[in-house]
């Protein structure tokens, strides 16, 4: 097996592949050292939940198309380190000294490759150990700011970054440097890459009997795509929560595929392939979000269609609404909201992407730029019908958003109507509750002289019994005395009452009205128009001094 010999500094590169990034080649403005080591404290921080420990869990999906020893396609499912080693071609040996290790490579790069990084779903970890990982991408030289991408996946209770968007790109059209130049792997060091992200929707769990308990996932994917100018060799790496994207990869190069779509014999048919495989990427990003629209739409209006149509008046049959209604709606805002963010995201990648390509074919550097423009100008009319439905989804969710905030004031509304009548209802029985305190109240005016009196004639202070004629038990003389008593205290008490009840009422009437009350329409009148307008020294000698 003949084996191709590497530059030292790539060769050192390569043995030194766990402190990936700071092994890369190529340096950049944004690459300064600094900026490369807090990538790789932030990689080792997040590998526990990042990477598989499980060697029965690992595997990694390649597919190479047009390889060296003349196969069209090339795929093996990789399940350990020492695989991923044997398929990439990386042959580590003792020097004759043994006080270095060298690397040779025994196989070239092939046309295109494509390796599918995943986890069981976005939530899980990812199927290979952070040592598979950086081989893969110090062997290919991955830009650093693909691990900014790679966060968004591993082991999490909720998806986080789901806000995150990007485009990053890397173009060495012109002097590459010499660690990237490998002519007999087929690479000569002139290239471009470019990593982005997109995200779409998908129906996860789907519920017949109630729609609303249906359970929907927007999902995320990450595109590497690296492109030699002068060879034509491509690479993908793609990361996802499955394997949906590498069967879709796989379909579109099968034997049944369309040929521009697998065509890796000159470089403008790589690139015409590459754009392929960007537009089916983009496509995949818009399906389901209209569905997952209108679920939304019909979810709002079951739950809440009453806050609108519903009646309200007294006799009809109408909700009770309570706090939790405007949580539901908050939370059904929250959603909506999610859409927007995610398709304007979307939409900001592909018109990066198509920004990009376009100022690739206007270089004079790029050497395809005459054959391509024609290709790069289809394909950006076909991102641009894409960015155009996402667009009217984007409208879409923003009147769903309008919509809620508006029916959430209603409810608002609502809520202080169903408080107003509450209110006026207590009232009413206050106000009936007064009528019986007035009642009882005059009630027991007139019946608390007579009982004070009889109380009174009980005692022994009075008597009236005739010594002579104990046995009698009514006095004529007492009852004259009770009622010389109590009709005259029964009088007094009412009016004492009756008076009161009139100086209260006249304090509360100038406690409520004020001065107000004193103030006669002739006295307002009078001191409104007898008023004169008079000028002080001060503004005589300033404004008319001199």
């Amino acid at each position: 097996m003949s084996c191709i010999s590497l530059p030292d500094i790539f060769q050192s590169s390569l043995l030194d592949s766990l402190s990936y990034p700071r092994n890369t080649i190529l340096k950049e403005i944004d690459t300064y050292p600094k900026t490369l080591t807090n990538a790789e404290l932030h990689l080792k921080e997040r590998e526990p939940g990042l990477f598989e420990d499980e060697k029965t869990e690992w595997e990694i999906p390649i597919r190479d198309l047009n390889t060296a020893s003349g196969k069209i396609v090339s795929k093996h499912n990789i399940h350990s380190h020492e695989k991923l080693l044997e398929w990439l071609g990386i042959n580590i040996q003792a020097s004759a000294g043994k006080s270095k290790r060298v690397v040779n490579v025994t196989t070239q790069d092939p046309k295109c490759r494509f390796i599918c990084i995943y986890g069981m779903h976005s939530r899980a970890k990812l199927k290979l150990t952070k040592a598979m990982l950086l081989d893969i991408l110090t062997f290919h030289q991955v830009m650093p700011a693909f691990l900014d991408f790679l966060y968004m996946f591993g082991q999490q209770s909720e998806p986080t970054d789901l806000q995150f968007s990007g485009f990053r790109e890397q173009v060495v059209l012109t002097n590459p440097p010499n660690g990237l130049v490998h002519t007999s792997l087929g690479r000569s060091g002139r290239h471009y890459q470019i990593c982005y992200n997109l995200k779409c929707v998908a129906l996860k769990v789907e519920n017949k009997s109630n729609f609303l308990m249906n359970e929907w996932s927007i999902r995320q994917a990450v595109f590497h795509h690296q492109f030699d100018i002068v060879n034509g060799n491509t690479l993908w790496i793609v990361v996802k929560g499955n394997l949906d994207i590498q069967q879709r990869f796989k379909a579109m190069t099968d034997t049944n595929a369309r040929p521009q779509d697998k065509s890796f014999g000159t470089p403008e048919e790589c690139l015409r392939s590459s754009l392929s495989a960007h537009l089916m990427y983009c496509h995949w990003a818009t399906e389901d979000w209209r569905w997952y629209i209108g679920w939304l739409e019909k979810a709002v209006d079951a739950e809440h269609i009453m806050t609108v149509f519903g009646p309200s008046e007294v006799g009809y049959a109408h909700k009770t609404y309570t706090p939790r209604d405007i949580q539901d709606l908050q939370i059904w805002e929250e959603r909506a909201r999610q859409v927007i963010m995610a398709l304007e995201g979307n939409v900001d990648v592909m018109l990066a992407l198509v920004a990009f390509y376009r100022r690739l074919v206007q270089d004079k550097d790029f050497p395809l730029r005459k054959g391509g423009s024609l290709d790069v100008g289809k394909f950006a009319t076909h991102v641009g019908n894409v960015i155009t439905d996402f667009r009217m989804q984007i409208k879409r969710a923003e009147f769903l958003v309008r919509t809620i905030s508006d029916r959430r004031q209603l409810v608002i509304q609502h809520l202080q109507s169903q408080s107003a009548s509450r209110s006026e209802r207590l009232s009413r029985n206050m106000e009936q509750e007064q009528v019986f305190m007035l009642i009882i109240t005059t009630v027991t005016l007139i019946f608390l002289p007579a009982t004070f009196v009889s109380t009174l004639f009980s005692t022994d202070i009075i008597k009236y019994q005739d010594p002579s004629h104990p046995e009698e038990s009514f006095s004529e003389t007492a009852m004259l005395r009770w009622l010389q008593v109590t009709i005259p205290l029964t009088i007094v008490t009412c009016g004492a009452s009756w008076v009161a009840r009139k100086w209260m009422l006249a304090k509360r009437s100038e406690t409520e009205f004020g001065l107000q009350r004193r103030l006669t329409p002739w006295k307002l009148k009078k001191k409104t128009f007898s008023s004169s307008i008079t000028l002080l020294p001060v503004h005589n000698k300033t404004l008319f001094g001199n």
